[in-house]
């Protein structure tokens, strides 16, 4: 029965990531027309109302009666502070450097599992972690890095990202997936809501009509993490967020006409050889 809650936790965490990656693709869009908090802003109140809507009056109740009001406003501090570090940083380091340094973020989570959660960590498991970072390094092709204070940036969201991930399993552990939802973008809402009021722009029927679907989207995408990560190790939730830059090169290729290089082509095999290896020794286990 364990080993069925870790394959479901890999499924959940496949379709999370595949979303996230649409998601993403639909921002890119976005703050080309207006500021990264405003879009921040609706997708927030977006998840809340959902939310509200499907846990009602019992959610709310349980929201007062939390225990764990710190770490759960912790962690919704925590995953806004790690994005805007990212998305600073994005404004200086090119997309290859960027998303390499970014993707040490599982290492970091997997590092901390036994330690912080008690969580065994198998061979299988790393080697899974490991070889999906050096097919990141491989599809990016990261030359020239060198020390910079956006290269400090980037590392800082991966490491705040990676420990986010580790407080949201022992989050996970007491509370259901909707409070974490919940709790996350209502900290989201107030800290963008006051950004917005100074920089709104106004959006038009199009726009608003993406703007409500990026809500959607990340809702169900989050809602797919938390619940994953319920049931899979720290670990293995983290060699799936690997499969984010798969879904990002077809959708680079099929909305910007991005054309994968050779690299890229040697990296999403590397990758997908690391999803898996960790699903056919998940399965093994399962025998």
């Amino acid at each position: 029965m364990n080993t069925d809650r870790v394959m479901a936790g890999i499924g959940l965490g496949v379709l999370a990531y595949a979303l996230f990656s649409v998601h993403d693709a639909t921002n890119k869009y976005l703050v080309g027309f207006m500021p990264v908090w405003q879009v921040l802003f609706f997708r927030s109140i977006t998840i809340v109302v959902i939310c509200l809507g499907v846990g009602r009056g019992k959610l709310l109740t349980r929201l007062v009666e939390t225990p764990l009001k710190v770490p759960l406003a912790a962690r919704g501090l925590l995953t806004l502070t790690a994005w805007l570090c990212y998305f600073t940083a994005a404004r200086a380091l090119p997309l290859a450097q960027l998303l390499t340094v970014y993707f040490s973020a599982p290492i970091l989570t997997t590092l901390l599992a036994r330690p912080l959660l008690g969580e065994h960590v198998t061979p299988t498991r790393w080697a899974s972690v490991l070889i999906g970072f050096v097919g990141v390094v491989i599809a990016m092709d990261p030359v020239g890095m060198t020390a910079s204070w956006p290269m400090l940036l980037v590392l800082a969201a991966a490491a705040i990202w990676g420990y986010g991930i580790i407080l949201m399993r022992q989050i996970a552990r007491k509370e259901p997936s909707l409070l974490q939802m919940l709790v996350q973008n209502l900290t989201f809402l107030v800290l963008t809501g006051g950004l917005t009021a100074f920089t709104w722009t106004t959006p038009s029927g199009f726009q608003l009509l993406l703007l409500l679907s990026v809500g959607i989207i990340g809702g169900i995408g989050q809602y797919a993490l938390f619940e994953g990560s319920r049931l899979a190790p720290a670990a293995v939730m983290s060699a799936m967020e690997y499969s984010s830059l798969l879904w990002a090169f077809g959708l680079g290729y099929l909305i910007f006409g991005d054309v994968p290089t050779l690299p890229v082509w040697i990296g999403a095999a590397t990758i997908t050889a690391s999803g898996v290896l960790l699903v056919m020794s998940e399965r093994r286990a399962r025998t």
